[in-house]
């Protein structure tokens, strides 16, 4: 039976205090970027360094190193994974990043990245990265959306993840990267209702950050007390 309570919450944050926000929230990873950047915006090198020292081991950190298409190759250290985005990005040249980056014996582990609205993004396909994950035991795939400013068919609102797949293939597709011992983080713009949906799936993780920042936007501030809500959602136990 898969323990449908072992996922965790992943919080994108910006700075050291958001960070601290995010560890009294109950963060179980925590993650930097620079959301102005764009879906995973790199963060200065300094934000990186600050946030991993302030964290000191407490959780895991990981940084988003923005498109690989603009990647300088630059890896900071300190960190337990790094992620690159796939947008504009269908050329071989993915697969050879993470080959690569997965050959090496010490942290960071790079994620693979695979975007939902990969039509809209210009990456390879959900389903391709995802299978090129599954071929790596060990490896972890992020599933997110890229294309965060545009609006849903209906014109209510950003779109989020499910606005793209659907819970079934989320689940589908999370129970299959367990089978092949592949780890998987749930991003797109989750809020509570996306979440309370889609626990079923039992990512290792669920990765936000509007969510948990104040005004519900992602250029907000992390507020503690909204990481609580989902943390505590995440960890609830199963209605039988």
């Amino acid at each position: 039976m898969t323990d449908r309570s072992r996922s965790g919450l992943l919080v994108s944050v910006r700075s050291v205090e958001e960070a601290d926000a995010a560890l009294a929230g109950g963060a179980a990873l925590i993650d930097v970027k620079e959301p102005a950047h764009g879906s995973l915006g790199r963060a200065d090198a300094a934000v990186i360094a600050a946030v991993a020292r302030r964290v000191a081991g407490r959780q895991p950190v990981s940084a988003a190193l923005g498109e690989l298409c603009d990647f300088d190759g630059i890896i900071p250290q300190g960190l337990a994974y790094v992620k690159c985005g796939l947008a504009n990005c269908r050329r071989e040249s993915w697969r050879s990043f993470l080959q690569d980056q997965w050959r090496r014996t010490e942290p960071p582990l790079a994620v693979a990245v695979a975007y939902a609205d990969w039509q809209c993004a210009v990456a390879p396909p959900l389903d391709e990265v995802a299978s090129f994950a599954q071929e790596r035991p060990g490896s972890v795939l992020l599933i997110d959306t890229h294309c965060k400013d545009s609006a849903t068919p209906d014109r209510s609102g950003r779109p989020t993840l499910l606005d793209w797949v659907s819970v079934a293939e989320v689940v589908d597709l999370c129970a299959s990267c367990r089978c092949a011992g592949v780890r998987v983080a749930l991003a797109g713009s989750l809020g509570l209702k996306e979440i309370a949906v889609l626990r079923s799936a039992a990512p290792d993780w669920f990765a936000v950050r509007g969510a948990v920042c104040s005004g519900g936007l992602r250029e907000g501030a992390v507020v503690a007390d909204k990481v609580r809500a989902l943390a505590d959602l995440i960890a609830a136990p199963f209605a039988s």
